[in-house]
């Protein structure tokens, strides 16, 4: 056994591994390590806490099942609802399958290392930061509260995701998709995500009273949002996100299309129809459901024979089309609903290098004037 001076008691496994332990008050605690320095600094944190509170952290018997009830239930007042309901799925399936048994103290980095690992490995690399950024700030709420005397997801190497760039459709993919769905119930709504970059959650919570057809202006104020089978209108994504946007002639004809579908639909349901005051509806007035929108369009582009975007992409498409006319880069944030036009640029880098050819030329012609 290797002893220091004011470490507490250091010593080798017949595993190899490095272990350290640390007696306040009667209470010993030990921590493992694969390494001595690695088993000192373990101890100096320990230490330290116990400098700091008078004992030794102590999650009892607390598994990771009951942190993150724990922890959910602390976040809750603080989240949008369906933010937390997210937390909560990634919990229940990626996180208590695998680790939910463990003690919280038992819990080491090389364990939470192994579930990020099998996550990636499985093709799943958003999943698992997600899941990183879940399970790290619930230790981290253990290790404020005592349970524990260091938090292990910030001993690991962090799972890392990049996005691929959106493909969406060029001029004559658009005009085969427009002009091949003018007869389809969905067209009204297409027409309206292409003209505004609106995001889809923020068409299907667009309300009449925010639509201003003789001004040619709607305005996004909700996001519609599905929470334990339950539609509601919430606040949408973030402060920027309410906005006016300027109508072309396009979208106010398609939204006088869906103004006289939607009386023939209210008409044929009678009794059954179900007032939400909303522009886009199923046939009984009801909200749109999220899959509907999406298996909607997956099927027209089938039937096209055009690349399979999804509804999202019509905000992208709207963007990349902006963006590549020219039109500056603020104004077009300011469309999409973004915080700031940093945003703007990061994602759609892409589709501004034509203007930055032609910018290349003009300051070619400067040059030899």
């Amino acid at each position: 056994m290797a002893r220091s001076h004011g470490e507490g008691s250091i010593s080798q496994r017949t595993d190899g591994r490095w272990q350290a332990s640390l007696q306040v008050g009667g209470v010993r605690q030990t921590v493992y390590a694969r390494t001595r320095k690695g088993a000192v600094a373990k101890l100096g944190e320990l230490q330290r806490q116990a400098s700091v509170s008078g004992r030794l952290p102590d999650g009892g018997q607390r598994t990771v099942a009951d942190l993150l009830t724990l922890w959910l239930g602390a976040k809750r007042p603080n989240l949008r609802a369906t933010t937390w309901a997210h937390y909560h799925l990634l919990g229940d399936t990626y996180i208590l399958p695998v680790i939910g048994s463990v003690a919280v103290r038992k819990l080491t980095p090389e364990r939470v290392q192994a579930l990020y690992s099998d996550l990636q490995a499985q093709g799943k690399r958003r999943v698992a930061v997600l899941v990183h950024c879940v399970l790290g700030q619930a230790l981290g709420m253990a290790q404020r509260w005592g349970w524990v005397a260091e938090n292990p997801a910030r001993r690991v190497i962090p799972p890392s995701y990049k996005a691929g760039r959106k493909e969406v459709w060029g001029p004559s993919g658009l005009a085969m998709f427009l002009a091949g769905t003018t007869d389809h119930w969905a067209h009204p709504l297409w027409v309206t995500a292409l003209a505004t970059g609106a995001r889809p959650g923020e068409l299907c919570a667009l309300q009449w009273k925010d639509v201003d057809l003789q001004a040619q202006v709607l305005t996004v104020s909700k996001s519609l949002q599905r929470v334990g089978g339950e539609y509601r209108l919430a606040e949408p994504k973030t402060r920027a996100s309410v906005r006016s946007i300027a109508l072309p002639d396009e979208a106010v004809q398609a939204l006088l299309r869906q103004k006289g579908q939607q009386a023939l639909w209210r008409a044929e349901a009678g009794g059954s129809w179900q007032e939400w005051g909303l522009v886009f509806t199923t046939r009984a007035g009801a909200p749109l459901h999220r899959s509907t929108v999406l298996h909607t369009l997956a099927r027209e582009c089938q039937r096209l024979g055009l690349p399979a975007i999804t509804p999202h992409s019509l905000r992208h498409l709207h963007a990349s089309l902006l963006l590549a006319q020219g039109v500056a880069i603020p104004t077009v944030s300011a469309r999409l609903g973004h915080a700031n036009p940093s945003i703007t640029l990061s994602v759609y880098s892409h589709a501004i290098t034509g203007q930055d050819a032609e910018a290349a030329l003009a300051i070619g012609r400067a040059l030899t004037g």
